[in-house]
């Protein structure tokens, strides 16, 4: 089998990426070990133009958000199912001083497309605001685990994905630039899986930092209209039940859920809703691959032909891929370099 690309990984960024180049007519091959606890598939998938403790406006948010539920939604009429919701996020208030930034930042033209409603006090919904909060909108989430099982179904069913675990020692380079693994010839092979593209021959100089991030889904007498964010968010999936997260932790990564890490949540939970949870219904795990600088990574190997790397893009998947993978396919196709805040060459002084 001959194709342009092979894609390793179909987690968020590979499922993007090869989606991406598929409706530019080149032919892909992925290659996926069908972990069910990649990042991809527990991580809750928001969208949120405004975050971190300060509340400050994510990196090129007009840019990025403009492209998110347009891009998932024609992925939704590919696929026939709905993994997109849309849906506001409230924010409380910590302090007046806050209240009173936000009211003036409501003023400002540059967040019309974000602000939905400045509370300047209590709304009485069971959550604990005093001060006030803030209500965002271009907001929502987007059920990773859906998208990428039945995108891994589509490309099954047309024979453009293998699932099994890759292993380097079986990959050979050719005298004309290709790469072949195991039958599939590709001119030029894209490492997308996650915190493991750190872990090969090719990208072990890149500075990843996996953080391990616990979720939990509870039983809660309480419903809300909107995804509550502060400390942790709490998405409400109906009849009283939730998916509340997240801990990020760097130290002791692995995949096991913790009493800490529950207990962490917890605790911030009842911070932030005036509500018992009466149930623990699911604690999953997932490792996200974030870089030392808090931005992916994205380019061609310095020295090795036709090897690239599209990947760590931390808890904000989401929102960055749809975006920059348009950036990664004008570099395969036109050999365009990305933009320099997420480009490879950051790195080249670690080799």
């Amino acid at each position: 089998m001959e194709v342009d690309f092979l894609l390793i990984g179909q987690g968020l960024a590979g499922t993007v990426l090869s989606y991406k180049l598929i409706q530019k007519g080149l032919k892909v091959h992925l290659i996926d070990d069908g972990d069910p606890n990649s990042s991809s598939k527990i991580a809750a998938g928001l969208f949120n133009p405004v975050t971190g403790r300060n509340l400050v406006k994510t990196w090129k948010a007009d840019a990025l958000f403009k492209e998110i539920q347009p891009f998932y939604r024609d992925m939704e009429t590919l696929l026939g199912q709905e993994f997109v919701h849309p849906i506001g996020i409230y924010r409380p208030f910590i302090s007046f001083e806050e209240q009173n930034e936000w009211l003036a930042k409501s003023a400002d033209p540059q967040y019309d497309a974000f602000i939905d409603k400045v509370y300047s006090k209590s709304r009485n919904q069971g959550v604990n605001d005093p001060f006030g909060g803030l209500l965002l909108k271009s907001t929502g989430y987007i059920d990773t685990r859906k998208l990428v099982n039945s995108y891994g179904t589509w490309l099954k069913d047309r024979g453009l994905i293998t699932n099994i675990a890759l292993e380097e020692k079986d990959l050979i380079f050719n005298r004309d630039g290709s790469w072949e693994y195991k039958g599939i010839k590709a001119k030029k092979i894209i490492f997308a899986n996650g915190i493991q593209a750190g872990k090969n021959s090719f990208f072990n100089w890149i500075p990843f930092i996996p953080v391990k991030g616990e979720i939990l889904t509870i039983q809660q007498d309480f419903t809300s209209s909107e995804i509550v964010n502060r400390g942790v968010f709490r998405i409400d999936l109906g009849k009283g039940v939730g998916k509340v997260g997240s801990t990020y932790h760097n130290a002791a990564v692995d995949l096991s859920p913790t009493e800490k890490g529950k207990k962490e949540i917890l605790d911030k939970l009842h911070q932030l809703i005036d509500r018992e949870v009466n149930e623990i219904l699911d604690h999953q795990v997932g490792v996200r691959p974030g870089i030392r600088d808090r931005k992916p990574v994205l380019g061609k190997h310095p020295s090795k032909e036709s090897v690239y790397i599209f990947g760590g893009f931390g808890a904000k998947g989401v929102s960055l891929v749809p975006y920059l993978s348009n950036q990664m396919c004008n570099l395969l196709i036109f050999g365009e370099e990305p933009e320099k805040e997420v480009n490879i060459n950051r790195f080249f002084k670690y080799i």
